[in-house]
């Protein structure tokens, strides 16, 4: 049995009614997937929520890739692995800083479409924002991004961390 999809770390977040276009963010939401710029995406986030007096709360998506069936010699267990000591990962980092920090935090282990569970994600928080790294795959050039699509949806203001 793998881990719970969702934990939360650090002290309880204080809770307020919710409140669209308030002084600053409530709940800042961040989406990662171990690249580099959703590291710095995740450390942007931690410190404006630390700033603000915020939740944070931190998405890892798992894109469940049907291309391993049709990759000869793809191994899917292989993939499980990586995923899961990914999330791993991720997990002991967001506790370590929620710890170091002070700062609410709820990590959340989703597969799926990445844009799809982020917007899910967003609305099941009630973010007020969303932080996600630029993509640094040249196809997203002429597809557009995840960043690209959660700005082109409007329901939440977005940065982009390079």
């Amino acid at each position: 049995m793998g881990a719970p999809d969702r934990e939360e770390y650090g002290p309880r977040s204080r809770p307020l009614p919710f409140e669209r276009g308030t002084d600053g963010p409530r709940v800042v939401l961040v989406g990662v997937d171990g690249t580099r710029t959703s590291e710095r995406a995740g450390w942007y986030a931690a410190g404006l929520a630390r700033r603000q007096g915020a939740a944070l709360v931190v998405v890892f998506v798992s894109s469940a890739s049907g291309l391993t069936a049709l990759v000869p010699g793809m191994d899917a267990g292989a993939v499980q692995r990586t995923h899961d000591e990914l999330a791993e990962e991720l997990r002991r980092e967001c506790r370590r800083g929620a710890e170091e920090l002070g700062l609410p935090l709820t990590f959340l282990c989703r597969r799926g479409d990445a844009y799809g569970e982020l917007c899910a994600a967003a609305d099941e928080f009630q973010a007020d924002m969303v932080v996600v790294g630029a993509s640094e795959q040249a196809g997203h050039r002429l597809v557009g991004s995840v960043a690209t699509r959660l700005v082109r949806t409007g329901r939440w203001p977005v940065v982009v961390v390079p």
